[in-house]
């Protein structure tokens, strides 16, 4: 990954956008930045961007072996210490050019921090950094790319494997953890969601887990995903049906959700608006007459968050543009009864989608 890079174009983003300084505290911003997962503690930990200047890396002294071990290390990046006694909001802020009157704080700085960062900088207008660092981040380059294609051919390997443990007379809890054992089995850093919604369960789109055991012909929708040891994201679904025949009813709508993730996924176009995915998918599941079923957007960017712009939604009219990565993920859940998705993650090429995700989209029985 080209941090260097990554830092250059921040700080003429945030000169374009009219900032004087750009302050980013541990989260997706600063491992986007530097490639340093740093812990989010109460002490402070602060990327420094000024618009015009050097960036630095404030952080406690304690922390600072684990920043010069990340890719940080091999940076121009100044790395400034602090001892316990000292207060690291002036520290910081000294960093900054005199007079500085417009500065932006990443989006996940905790309250506490943006409150001490005012009172450093009592002249200075403070503002949410998202949207600069977000359209950073939502084209993603070749080697993020590359990233992304690895997560998603290590979860593709986690439901290939499904048939190890998701079975009548387990609980939805023990085919979790099996699952999430196998997602940093097969080449995860960090498992970080398990959804197994058996039978009615399905129907709650973030239902997680429960102690309900799996039945004979029961459909188990299967959400799972993890971030790996480059800090990258996968996330996929796709519904199972343990043994037996399934309802004709639930055959038929999975059908639907096939032709209408298929149909989102045609939809990729660059220059073609976000909701247009969104859209594609919806005009398949209501024509079928499931529309109120279909209770969320069909998608959202991945990255190194899960979830990140761009979202695939009505009223989102941004343009697609190469690079951009994001999840295709319809559903129709009928409470009390059964439900159904199917996800894959695309990248957004020249002209059209790349899937990142291969596993058969069809009903597998187990």
């Amino acid at each position: 990954m080209d941090y260097a890079d990554r830092l250059s174009r921040a700080r003429a983003a945030t000169a374009a956008a009219g900032l004087d300084a750009m302050l980013v505290t541990p989260g997706p911003d600063l491992r986007y930045l530097t490639g340093y997962a740093a812990v989010g503690l109460e002490r402070l930990t602060c990327l420094v961007l000024p618009a015009g200047g050097d960036p630095a890396l404030v952080v406690p002294r304690l922390e600072r072996p684990a920043a010069l071990a990340s890719p940080v290390g091999g940076l121009d990046l100044e790395v400034i210490d602090w001892a316990e006694t000292e207060d690291p909001f002036p520290l910081a802020a000294r960093l900054l050019p005199a007079g500085v009157a417009r500065v932006a704080v990443d989006d996940q700085m905790h309250a506490a921090k943006v409150f001490a960062f005012q009172t450093a900088l009592p002249a200075a207008d403070l503002s949410l950094a998202g949207a600069v660092i977000a359209p950073l981040r939502m084209r993603k380059a070749p080697d993020e790319v590359a990233a992304l294609r690895r997560a998603g051919e290590a979860i593709d390997r986690v439901h290939a494997r499904m048939g190890e443990w998701l079975r009548p007379g387990r609980t939805e809890r023990e085919v979790g953890r099996d699952i999430a054992r196998a997602i940093l089995a097969e080449g995860h850093a960090g498992d970080e969601w398990v959804v197994v919604g058996s039978g009615p369960n399905g129907a709650s789109p973030h239902h997680e887990v429960s102690d309900r055991v799996v039945q004979p012909g029961d459909p188990v929708v299967v959400d799972i995903g993890g971030t790996t040891e480059e800090g990258y994201c996968s996330d996929s679904t796709r519904t199972y049906l343990v043994g037996g025949e399934p309802e004709r009813e639930f055959a038929a709508y999975h059908e639907v959700v096939e032709a209408a993730q298929e149909a989102a996924v045609r939809a990729v176009r660059p220059g073609l608006a976000a909701e247009t995915v969104d859209a594609a998918a919806r005009e398949v599941i209501a024509a079928a007459g499931y529309g109120p079923a279909f209770v969320h957007r069909v998608g959202h960017g991945i990255g190194v968050e899960t979830h990140e712009d761009p979202y695939m939604v009505a009223g989102n009219a941004l343009p697609l543009e190469p690079g951009m990565a994001f999840s295709i993920e319809p559903g129709i859940y009928l409470a009390g009864r059964h439900g159904v998705r199917i996800e894959d993650i695309v990248v957004v090429t020249s002209d059209g989608a790349d899937r990142l995700n291969h596993r058969p989209r069809s009903l597998t029985v187990l």
